[in-house]
């Protein structure tokens, strides 16, 4: 089995690092560059940088940041946010990217993701999918979760990865920032259907909750902000208790 990934997650706006609950109520939690060294250092096995508010006010990602972040970390690192063309995608590739995350737009024009795959490969595009429940099913939100679309989450996440994307993000935005877990029984089907890694996002507030979805869950990756950035659980303390457990995990950074 390989190894599972952590993964904390850097939600950006207007420059700095927040995080709220169902991305509501934005709190700053430090400058992104100094987090984002700082989770490396840590033994964080990859980064993801997310400018939430691009699509929302009609920006672009600050390519500025990406180029910093970028001077001061050695581990891969994603980065979405008001990406909606292929030039968009190769513009943070040349300011250090490993890959790009891909959502609102591609909801938008599915086609987007064909051509970024095309051009730079699978490996390079991440799809983020945020869905909400509604009547007990999963629907699609774009905007930071804000606006419904007619998309549901199964169909739209096929539909993904048969265009090209090379791994799934998936956040529950009914867990976001809640820290009561993940919807693992979601989590292991989306797991049991892909060919792709899945990533999960939404709702980690504790060893246990990123242990189950790990398991139970049976995602390739947790991804986690809060219990990060309000110090809850250091990346290596974190990594060692999962270990513990069984879950094949890398070591963390000494």
């Amino acid at each position: 089995m390989l190894a599972k990934r952590i993964i904390p997650c850097l939600d950006i706006k207007d420059g700095v690092t927040v995080k709220g609950i169902n991305f509501t109520g934005l709190k700053d939690v430090g400058d992104p560059v100094e987090l984002a060294s700082r989770y490396a250092s840590d033994g964080a096995d990859e980064l993801v940088c997310l400018d939430i508010s691009a699509t929302l006010e009609g920006r672009k990602t600050f390519a500025a940041i990406v180029e910093r972040i970028a001077e001061v970390v050695d581990i891969p690192f994603t980065v979405g946010g008001g990406i909606a063309s292929v030039e968009d995608a190769g513009r943070l590739l040349l300011a250090g990217a490993d890959k790009v995350s891909v959502n609102s737009a591609a909801v938008r024009r599915p086609e987007l993701i064909d051509e970024i795959a095309s051009r730079y490969g699978s490996q390079f595009i991440v799809a983020a999918i945020d869905a909400r429940q509604y009547g007990g099913k999963w629907v699609v939100t774009t905007h930071s979760g804000t606006r419904p679309t007619d998309r549901e989450l199964f169909s739209w996440a096929r539909e993904v990865v048969d265009r090209g994307a090379g791994e799934i993000l998936f956040t529950s935005m009914d867990n976001d920032g809640t820290g009561k877990g993940y919807p693992c029984k979601t989590f292991a089907a989306l797991s049991e259907m892909l060919s792709v890694p899945v990533i999960a996002s939404g709702g980690a507030g504790s060893v246990e909750d990123i242990a189950e979805v790990l398991t139970a869950g049976q995602a390739d990756a947790a991804l986690a902000a809060s219990i990060f950035h309000y110090g809850r659980i250091g990346i290596g303390e974190l990594k060692s208790a999962l270990s513990s457990r069984g879950i094949p995990i890398r070591t963390a950074i000494s």
